[in-house]
């Protein structure tokens, strides 16, 4: 009789058959063209509660098992306040993709539900912040996020047009506030589309952003631009099918010889800088 596979097991079963190419090729090409993960890493993966956290960590449990780099991840999730109908959803989601999570609480939506400014950006921060810390304690040496292809793409045009600067998102960076610590993106090659079909195709319902600003007001204004950014990227590729695919190759080759600022390790440079030693 043949035994039936249960609803983790076919979660991973599609990502390595069904979604082969679009989910675990482009995660292991992340892996290794960016170094992320090296040899005694010991990384706390961060389970926001959404389906990227989620698919994040369901792909590094895959690598640890089979990828030839010996790693420990650890399933690492903040309750940041979360209302007890989206707790209840994560760890009904963490149990039904068998993920041991290590869970700790915070205040950080009531403190940044109190911000007059920027909100968001203050939620941002000190979730990172407590997240460096908490991993830090269980002995982690990097923190995993679950930030993929499509946020990549959005940021960047989002940093150009409302925030006048060509800026992009790192696949790794090293913490200046917590050192020793580093940050991965392991779906940084990944694309969103491919992440939602694979959790409609596995019949998995993830939370979304369950702060309270977001909930109180639809139309906030950092979720208004990403919205409005990914429109204007769908309309782009409907005459340029590969318009993400060029932004993304973009920011692997910068010619900085053509650009007439640009700013490095926070200070100011010119292209008369370059344009003077060649008089």
């Amino acid at each position: 009789m043949k035994r039936e596979l249960t609803k983790c097991q076919l979660a991973e079963r599609s990502i390595s058959k069904k979604y082969r190419k679009e989910i675990w090729n482009p995660f292991i090409a992340a892996v290794k063209r960016y170094e992320l993960i090296a040899p005694g890493d010991r990384i706390a993966v961060c389970v926001s509660g959404g389906k990227d956290s989620f698919l994040c960590a369901v792909l590094m449990r895959m690598l640890q098992r089979f990828g030839e780099v010996p790693f420990e991840p650890v399933y690492l999730v903040m309750d940041p306040g979360y209302k007890p109908e989206n707790r209840q959803r994560i760890e009904e989601n963490a149990a039904l993709l068998e993920l041991p999570l290590t869970m700790f609480e915070t205040d950080i939506f009531d403190a940044a539900d109190s911000a007059a400014h920027s909100p968001c950006y203050l939620c941002a921060r000190m979730r990172r912040g407590h997240l460096y810390s908490q991993a830090q304690k269980l002995g982690c040496n990097k923190i995993a996020l679950g930030h993929h292809f499509s946020d990549v793409i959005e940021t960047t045009v989002i940093a150009m047009f409302y925030g006048g600067q060509l800026q992009a998102m790192l696949p790794k960076l090293q913490s200046t506030n917590y050192p020793g610590m580093t940050l991965i993106r392991p779906l940084y090659c990944v694309n969103e589309k491919d992440i939602l079909a694979w959790a409609r195709y596995n019949g998995l319902g993830f939370i979304q952003c369950a702060c309270r600003l977001t909930e109180r007001e639809a139309q906030e204004e950092h979720t208004g631009k990403r919205k409005e950014i990914k429109q204007l990227i769908q309309q782009l590729k409907k005459t340029n099918p590969q318009v993400e695919e060029n932004i993304f190759a973009s920011l692997h080759h910068v010619w900085l010889d053509t650009f007439p600022g640009y700013l490095h390790a926070g200070e100011e440079h010119s292209f008369l800088e370059r344009y003077k030693e060649n008089e």
